[in-house]
């Protein structure tokens, strides 16, 4: 427990950072957001395409690990948005947040540090495959339907035509395009320009954690915990024990893969979740739902470590 500590400890480090900066007024709410736009528009797009040119796609491809974490991500995708659109009335591209925020894990900075003490080596092969699920499948299609939501006043044609527009100029789909034809073609980016990629990737991470704390400056609990209380149950349960469910059904993988699978469905929302948010105005919702999922999760990762055992 102390190890995991050790790695979500710098977490909340960087986030109190964000939010004692703010609360001093050492950056303003404009410079909290500029440095949002930054991670989204600049540093997760290199993050993503880093991830995905490192290995080639056929070196790692495992069609049951595959199979098994989509249909188990989607499973909890789309419970979390029906019932975030039907039971709670939410707006489109709220219902897509929520979603997403239930189905996607921080992978490369809470889950593979805990996967590599578990598993070890392997824990890079299914962090490999679980980004190919993440940044093929769940991230584009919450962001599709985010988009839909901000088509508000068009008919469905236009809305349609509007959404495929703004996603063709979403930097992380972009991102998630190139990676995917470079990684196809086994092509590598020149050095220098690799250094740009990584240097940027490297920055994700802290200034991401840095504008979440800055935005918990001033946010009000009041109307958020129904938001919170969803979130938390749906990535911190019904994800693992979804990911857990389809690996039974299917056919046997290693049983290291297996637990390595779960145990990166048991971390919390990737840590750019409230800067995804902040371009549908949900910022407040995705920062408060991020830094109690990543609290809560120090004691569900222990259990579900202790169970897999």
């Amino acid at each position: 427990m102390l190890q995991i500590l050790g790695i979500t400890a710098p977490i909340f480090i960087l986030i109190a950072i964000g939010f004692g900066s703010s609360r001093a007024r050492l950056v303003s709410r404009e410079q909290i957001a500029g440095m949002g736009t930054f991670v989204i528009t600049f540093a997760l797009p290199a993050l993503v395409l880093k991830a995905l040119i490192e290995r080639p796609l056929g070196e790692v491809f495992n069609g049951t690990y595959l199979l098994a974490y989509g249909l188990a991500s989607q499973a909890v995708f789309w419970l979390g948005f029906l019932y975030s659109r039907r039971i709670r009335k939410d707006s489109l591209s709220g219902s897509a947040l929520n979603a997403l925020g239930m189905s996607v894990s921080n992978s490369g900075f809470i889950g593979y540090p805990i996967v590599a003490m578990v598993v070890g080596p392997t824990g890079a092969v299914a962090l490999a495959l679980g980004m190919m699920v993440e940044n093929l499948l769940m991230i584009p299609l919450a962001l599709a339907l985010a988009e839909l939501g901000r088509q508000s006043g068009e008919g469905l044609r236009g809305a349609l035509i509007g959404t495929f527009r703004r996603l063709l100029r979403h930097p992380i789909i972009l991102a998630i395009s190139l990676g995917l034809l470079l990684s196809l073609f086994e092509v590598r980016l020149p050095a220098m320009l690799g250094k740009v990629v990584e240097m940027l990737a490297m920055a994700s991470a802290p200034v991401a954690l840095f504008v979440i704390g800055g935005s918990l400056d001033g946010l009000r609990a009041r109307g958020l915990l129904a938001d919170v209380a969803q979130l938390g149950l749906g990535k911190l349960i019904l994800h693992p024990l979804a990911v857990l469910l389809c690996f039974a059904l299917l056919p046997a993988v290693d049983p290291a893969l297996r637990t390595a699978a779960v145990l990166f469905a048991c971390a919390p929302m990737m840590s750019i979740f409230p800067i995804l948010g902040q371009r549908y105005g949900l910022e407040g919702r995705c920062a408060a739902a991020l830094v109690v999922c990543t609290v809560l999760s120090f004691l569900t990762i222990s259990v579900f470590v202790g169970l897999l055992r």
